[in-house]
């Protein structure tokens, strides 16, 4: 019997010898360990603004479409050609069709929205939903900053929806425009 385990133990030995010779640690990257925690923390925020979505889908439904606002992230602008009026904290989109702002501007006023700012920041959000008191907000950023939303109106008795970007950094962001035409039209 240890002769058995003796050479059970000599085989893996020789294996693990083989396989580690053979493995070029020159291409293992130190930063895969960072990526595979973003996309975790990733997946934890959609994982909650999914739940939060849905637990509020039938609430944002029966708002009729006038006591409702639309925030946009000001990361989404192209800069280069906007023509956006600039407030104190917001844009206002004119509709110049330089990004797809312009595209979600059109579907608010087609369905007769109360408003769409484009925000330059979570209190900005705060600010206006005191100053409007909309009964239910749609929402599109990145989602470390839709989970800020949702806490920030937790208890707020407004329905929220969520719309995540698709592109995500602080400039020339972008967003599924068919998923905002749905949640809108909810």
């Amino acid at each position: 019997m240890r002769i058995v385990i003796f050479y059970i133990l000599k085989i893996v030995y020789v294996v693990n010898v083989f396989l580690i010779s053979k493995t070029n640690f020159d291409k293992i990257q130190p930063m895969g360990l960072c990526k595979i925690a973003r996309k975790s923390k990733e997946q934890v925020y959609q994982t909650f603004t999914n739940k939060q979505n849905k637990f509020l889908a039938k609430k944002f439904s029966a708002v009729p479409f006038d006591d409702r606002i639309v925030f946009a992230p000001h990361c989404m602008r192209n800069t280069a050609v906007c023509s956006a009026v600039e407030e104190s904290s917001y844009y206002i989109c004119v509709g110049c069709g330089g990004c797809g702002i312009s595209n979600i501007r059109n579907f608010v006023k087609e369905l007769n929205y109360k408003a769409l700012y484009v925000v330059k920041g979570a209190r900005a959000i705060d600010k206006i939903v005191k100053e409007q008191k909309p009964k239910a907000i749609v929402g599109i950023a990145c989602f470390f900053e839709g989970v800020q939303a949702g806490k920030m109106l937790k208890g707020s008795g407004m329905a929220a929806q969520f719309i995540p970007l698709t592109k995500d950094g602080c400039a020339a962001t972008s967003t599924d425009l068919t998923k905002v035409e749905k949640i809108l039209k909810q």
